[in-house]
């Protein structure tokens, strides 16, 4: 099946990044942009390896993630179109400090290490939005070491359910209905744990009463108890 163009100059445009550069600079860039497709599950790069440009996602998402020598993953990041993913590399040189992932078929716009610091000394509030860009990741990266040194899985559980119940969740009769964003192998990769402890939990919170589990639906008929366990 034949993917048709992108137009790159505009997926650049709706990149926070490069929002402040005009149209004219916009085209230049993506002259020097190349289109990247992956398939779902195909890896963009792999920890290790030696990073060449920028990867802007055009279309789908990505996942970012540390493996441990005994082959758990650790969800560090999902990005979406329009933001760029494993920056730093790009600017100090070495190599992608983690794996990236399709989760879906996804379009990468790179655009390759040398022509983007070029364009950072051009263009010096590109390079003062990269940074708040590496804040907010790094900030990411502390929220996560924070949950996985002082949270229980436990907790790191229900702060999840509270969060999707009241951002995304569905009242009706028997309780508020939300959908677990993921399988349960991929929210212990979220939550930095193994399947079968994410399995177990659910299972625990369902026999105290608090919820109802349906493969993937969960029915919270107590969200006051989970907020309550969260407090204590």
């Amino acid at each position: 099946m034949t993917i048709p163009r992108t137009d790159l100059a505009a997926v650049l445009e709706k990149t926070a990044l490069l929002s402040s550069l005009s149209r004219e600079e916009l085209q230049t860039l993506a002259a020097r942009t190349v289109r990247k497709l992956f398939s779902a599950g195909e890896l963009l790069f792999s920890e290790g390896e030696p990073c060449n440009g920028l990867n802007i996602i055009a279309r789908g998402t990505v996942r970012i993630f540390k493996t441990s020598v005994n082959g758990r993953e650790q969800v560090l990041a999902v990005n979406v179109p329009g933001e760029s993913v494993a920056e730093l590399p790009v600017f100090d040189g070495g190599p992608y400090p983690a794996s990236g992932v399709a989760i879906e078929d996804t379009e990468i716009a790179f655009i390759s290490r040398r022509d983007f610091n070029a364009y950072c000394i051009e263009h010096p509030e590109v390079a003062l939005k990269m940074l708040s860009v590496v804040g907010g990741r790094l900030r990411r990266l502390v929220g996560i070491i924070e949950e996985l040194s002082f949270t229980t899985i436990r907790q790191r559980l229900i702060a999840l359910l509270v969060k999707i119940a009241q951002n995304e969740g569905k009242m009706t009769e028997r309780g508020i209905e939300v959908h677990l964003p993921a399988t349960h192998q991929e929210l212990a990769n979220q939550l930095g744990t193994v399947r079968e402890l994410i399995s177990r939990n659910l299972m625990r919170l369902q026999a105290e009463g608090l919820l109802d589990v349906d493969a993937r639906l969960i029915v919270i008929r107590d969200l006051r108890g989970l907020i309550a366990l969260l407090e204590s």
